[in-house]
């Protein structure tokens, strides 16, 4: 491989979840660059079935974290992106390519965090059929949204190690 392709392969292998927060702000047009970032991921016949509700009010963090149980690292961040996604908007109505399309643009959110030197966290919603009604009701979300994670972002409070998790076991060539 050549330094170019290790340095490009090197900055996905050193995003990860920051679960913890120093103090600082993230600034709207920050925020705009990673929505940007996460509305350039792929989407079933370009449905683009994904919605985003961001949430910087501290008591709307709190509750959020509140509501679940792995989110505890809310409170610290300086704001929230909650992915949702519309299933009005996506391809045939159907639920697996709205959480594909979602997913993808919650992966190019958090590398576009990456890039901007912020950390964030990957919280799951989705499939918590108690947990999507508590945050539909709190964000007052449309009847046909989905809520599918919400992901932390701030300043890194703390600087995991990068690494792989390649395992060869995992893979098969031709068939399995």
């Amino acid at each position: 491989m050549s330094k170019t392709t290790d340095d490009n392969l090197g900055f996905i292998l050193g995003r990860r979840s920051i679960r913890v927060y120093s103090p600082g702000e993230v600034s709207e047009p920050v925020v705009t660059k990673l929505l940007e970032a996460a509305m350039a991921a792929p989407s079933a016949m370009t449905k683009d079935p994904w919605r985003f509700v961001v949430v910087r009010d501290k008591q709307t963090l709190a509750k959020l974290a509140a509501l679940h149980p792995g989110a505890a690292m809310l409170s610290s961040a300086t704001l929230a992106i909650v992915v949702c996604g519309d299933l009005d908007a996506a391809l045939e109505r159907q639920l697996s390519y709205l959480l594909q399309d979602c997913s993808a643009a919650i992966e190019n959110l958090l590398l576009a965090a990456h890039a901007q030197g912020l950390g964030a966290c990957w919280v799951g919603i989705h499939p918590g059929e108690a947990l999507i009604k508590r945050v539909k009701e709190l964000l007052f979300l449309p009847a046909s949204f989905v809520p599918v994670a919400v992901v932390s972002l701030g300043q890194p409070g703390e600087q995991p190690p990068q690494r792989t998790r390649y395992n060869p076991d995992y893979v098969r060539a031709e068939k399995w």
